[in-house]
């Protein structure tokens, strides 16, 4: 049985809109940048269109800078899977800040697997918004 080709582009990259989970629409781009001027609210992320894979799974995860949970705690990485409902389909993956901004800033790389391959692999750098850089 011959290999799948499915048509993958990394459509956009950087700072966003805010994003509402529950809503189909993905949020809209306001810079494409590999780094974020970040504020508490701030969304960064990418959009992935992807076309000829209804039904595959996508698995995601993002490696974030050493911040811990409420209970002072490492977080882990952020992990998850979703599987593609359509043969033309746009995934955004990302993060929003919130407080504090200071353990949130630095690398975070963000990484998509379909089929067991990566597809997408991007790092994006998050500085206090105003820093210079």
């Amino acid at each position: 049985m011959s290999k799948k080709k499915f048509d993958i582009e990394l459509y956009t990259w950087g700072e966003y809109a805010g994003w509402d989970k529950q809503s189909k629409a993905l949020p809209k781009i306001l810079a494409i940048s590999n780094t974020v001027e970040a504020e508490i609210g701030t969304e960064f992320g990418y959009v992935l269109k992807i076309k000829k894979a209804k039904g595959y799974k996508l698995d995601f995860r993002i490696i974030h800078p050493p911040f811990n949970d409420e209970f002072g705690e490492p977080m882990d990485d952020f992990t998850g899977e979703v599987y593609i409902n359509s043969n033309d389909y746009e995934f955004f993956l990302g993060d929003c800040i919130w407080e504090p901004l200071e353990d949130k800033l630095g690398q975070w790389r963000l990484i998509t697997e379909l089929d067991g391959k990566t597809i997408a692999d991007k790092t994006l750098y998050l500085v206090r918004k105003g820093a210079e850089f």
